[in-house]
């Protein structure tokens, strides 16, 4: 099984091509977290695959490294659009992708047939409790600066779904926060009937952040788009920042725009690092 690995800020993920590759007999969760191990495999957040696509150009599927399938991924589909048009899957530069929380629009920055940055139309943000999901009363209203305990803490919540769950925290000083600690026991809370990505950040000005990011299903990672786009809608929502914003994470800058049309747009570079290929002893366990 040959493989390529790409990341966007060091958010990195094992891109698997199944248009070529023949993936049939393979339990996906596990291959993920076989594949994504970073002691015995090839080290990742997950995979992602290449897949065809009735409604877009290409579908994007995603698994974080315990198994879980994710809806969407920021970092991931500016790797997939890179890893697409570099190894001559497409001549395009602007594409229409199928992901598990609707159609995303990348659109490539090219310099003489290199990929210099990704510019995503991420969608428009999903505000109520229930479309987060969130449990709790009214259903229909947006979660903002709501009182939220857990391990031991106490702190207000602004939630975003885009297209897939966040929980956003401001704090005063997000490097010495425990985030290790806090991460996990908001991800998995009763309240988040499929968990939740969770962000913490701090408010340097108001066009500019600073976050940490514990994922849902891969711990705290060097970065994450959705989170940082979440982060931009929060920022606004309870009068942080302004609607442009540099969200630094610890991988690097992303650039955030919520436009006057409600979609929310993210800019940012990825990179690919090697290809290989994976041997069939390391692919056994994988198989149903």
């Amino acid at each position: 099984m040959r493989f390529t690995k790409l990341h966007g800020l060091g958010n990195d993920y094992i891109y698997i091509n199944a248009l070529e590759e023949d993936l049939t007999g393979y339990d996906l969760a596990g291959l993920a977290q076989v594949l994504s191990d970073r002691n015995f495999g090839i080290g990742g957040d997950g995979i992602i695959l290449v897949l065809p696509s009735e409604q877009a150009d290409f579908r994007m599927r995603i698994f974080n490294a315990d198994g879980s399938e994710a809806e969407m991924c920021g970092n991931g589909i500016r790797a997939f659009a890179r890893y697409l048009y570099e190894h001559s899957l497409t001549d395009k530069t602007a594409l229409a992708i199928e992901t598990g929380a609707g159609i995303m629009r990348p659109e490539l920055q090219v310099d003489d047939d290199e990929v210099i940055s990704v510019r995503v139309d991420m969608g428009e943000p999903r505000l109520n409790r229930a479309e987060i999901p969130m449990l709790g009363e009214p259903a229909d209203q947006p979660v903002l600066e709501e009182p939220f305990s857990a391990a031991d803490q106490e702190f207000f919540i602004t939630c975003v779904s885009m297209g897939n769950p966040h929980c956003v925290i401001f704090v005063e000083d997000v490097d010495n926060y425990p985030v290790r600690e806090v991460g996990p026991a908001v991800e998995n809370h009763e309240l988040f009937p499929n968990r939740t990505n969770v962000e913490f950040v701090t408010t340097v000005d108001r066009h500019h952040l600073q976050m940490r990011v514990w994922e849902r299903g891969a711990g705290e990672t060097l970065a994450c788009g959705t989170g940082a786009s979440a982060s931009c809608v929060a920022g606004v929502l309870t009068g942080h920042t302004n609607r442009v914003v540099q969200v630094s994470l610890l991988g690097g800058d992303l650039q955030i725009e919520w436009v006057d049309d409600n979609h929310v747009f993210l800019t940012g570079p990825a990179a690919e690092v090697f290809s290989g290929e994976v041997s069939e002893e390391l692919l056994k366990s994988a198989k149903l």
